[in-house]
């Protein structure tokens, strides 16, 4: 018997285990974004208690029964609260990724696909977009607008058009090269129909990641600017919003700071570990 016959059985177990771990947690990812999607559909169908009202007996409440996640210094319910804001982070990422990365995708196949004169502006707008303080911008766009959930949705969309654009012309020009996309060429199909037949079917599984990525910095930007006081107006909930009303309260009443604090984390670890699994996929 050799000494690889032996090996394979442990050899075999290892990968298993590797495989397994992966896969738990892409489960528990997947379960923990589709409880919060549907705690944010609850609390947007108004069947929590109101995020907007005040009670002031139940005033800097710890949590409980009644109050999950307890209540502020003007005894609004925290978890009611959070489960709004889940709402807005998710407006502002969807957003993001299906107006800023639509557009951007398909920018930069088309830069790809023409080259030339079109690629190479397009290369310079990108280049000088991205290199802008983004979040300063955003800032204030967001207080010139008024600080609306569209306007603060579409103005971080629209920086991350380029991001798409570059990315997705660099996977356009490998993909151009390949044999159906000449043979295409060839038989004389349109630029249109070589763009959206041939080449963008096979960009998108490409982008996965990086649109999985996405989703989390848009949120992760809204709770900034939320934070620094420039996301929506109080008393409208955002995560940011939350954990920036708490700071004043750590002392008395920490749980309306780090409960809305621990959501934004682990729904970001959570989106970051499917990206990851996408990642690997395509690998």
């Amino acid at each position: 018997m050799a000494l690889s016959d032996l090996a394979t059985p442990g050899v075999a177990i290892a990968s298993v285990a590797r495989n397994r771990i992966p896969r738990i947690g892409v489960i528990v990812a997947l379960l923990w974004l589709a409880l919060l999607a549907v705690g944010a559909l609850v609390a947007a169908a108004g069947l929590t208690a109101d995020p907007l009202t005040n009670d002031y007996t139940v005033i800097s409440q710890a949590p409980s029964l009644a109050h999950p996640f307890g209540t502020d210094n003007l005894g609004r319910d925290v978890f009611s609260r959070s489960l709004h804001g889940a709402g807005s982070s998710a407006v502002v990422a969807l957003v993001t990724v299906f107006v800023g990365g639509g557009l951007g995708i398909l920018l930069g196949v088309w830069a790809g696909l023409r080259r030339g004169i079109a690629d190479a502006i397009t290369g310079f707008l990108t280049d000088v977009t991205i290199a802008l303080p983004s979040l300063i911008i955003v800032a204030t766009v967001v207080t010139l607008a008024g600080p609306s959930l569209p306007t603060i949705s579409l103005t971080i969309a629209a920086f991350a058009i380029p991001v798409f654009a570059r990315l997705s012309r660099s996977a356009t020009l490998s993909i151009a090269a390949e044999n159906y996309v000449v043979a295409a060429r060839t038989l004389g199909a349109s630029g249109w129909r070589i763009l959206t037949r041939e080449v963008l079917p096979s960009v998108l599984p490409v982008m996965m990641p990086f649109l999985m990525t996405t989703l989390a910095t848009a949120i992760i930007s809204e709770g900034a600017l939320s934070f620094l006081g420039f996301g929506l107006r109080p008393p409208e909930p955002s995560w940011g919003g939350l954990i920036a009303e708490g700071r004043t309260q750590l002392a008395l009443a920490p749980w309306v700071t780090l409960l809305p604090a621990l959501l934004l984390c682990v729904t970001i670890l959570a989106i970051n570990v499917l990206g990851e699994h996408l990642r690997e996929a395509k690998r």
